[in-house]
């Protein structure tokens, strides 16, 4: 576990940091304050309760699987296009626990963001409303108990979601373009569906997607000594 940690703490320093520290900050800036622009200027029937609120906030968060494929670019892409990764592989450590360690890492940085990023929508939505009125009533405790359910469960959502183009775009393909494409796709896919008048379960769905990024992440780090040639 140590040697992992020491890993994922070398990915952080290979990082283009300045870049990724102002994506993300671009990211919750835009999010933060996205769903209260929504209901004054789209649609105001999210605005009747907060409960309704939470719905809107929830698929709003999807956005940071956009994150994690620019994270799958810089932490795996780059390193194949660059060469630096031979670097890594020449470490006595296998291929496969430096993989893991890439995986783990993406992983933890798209959970740790989103998580910051459902908080920080939620205080600030609260405060934009008691000071303009945007939504009807006030919070509940149900309320309250049902945001932080939804902003561990979705975090954890949202990680697994972001993992899906790793294994085929990112370590077999190496394609940005196509991984960036496939990001967007999977965090637009509930709404390409209500577009097309076809019903689908939500939790069914998230459940669906997430069972192919975990099967994306592992037949990475299971496959990496045969597709993670230089």
């Amino acid at each position: 576990m140590g040697t992992l940690f020491k890993l994922m703490k070398l990915e952080w320093g290979k990082l283009r940091q300045k870049s990724i520290i102002g994506e993300v900050v671009i990211y919750l800036l835009i999010v933060m304050f996205l769903p209260t622009f929504f209901i004054k200027m789209v649609i105001a029937d999210f605005g009747q309760s907060y409960a309704a609120m939470i719905e809107l906030i929830l698929p709003i968060q999807m956005g940071f699987v956009l994150f994690g494929a620019s994270l799958i670019n810089q932490v795996v892409i780059d390193e194949y296009k660059n060469k630096t990764i031979s670097l890594s592989f020449s470490y006595p450590i296998s291929r496969k626990k430096l993989f893991m360690a890439k995986v783990l890492f993406i992983s933890l940085f798209v959970f740790l963001v989103t998580l910051v990023s459902f908080l920080l929508t939620g205080i600030t939505t609260y405060l934009l409303d008691q000071a303009f009125s945007i939504i009807n009533g006030q919070p509940t405790g149900t309320d309250i108990s049902t945001f932080f359910i939804k902003m561990i469960s979705h975090s954890i959502i949202i990680t697994l979601i972001s993992l899906i183009p790793l294994f085929l775009f990112g370590l077999w393909k190496r394609a940005t373009i196509p991984l960036v494409l496939c990001a967007i796709f999977l965090m637009q896919f509930q709404n390409f569906s209500y577009l097309l008048k076809v019903n689908l379960n939500p939790d069914l769905v998230n459940f669906v997607l997430c069972i192919l990024g975990a099967a994306s992440a592992y037949l990475s780090i299971k496959l990496v000594d045969k597709l993670g040639d230089i």
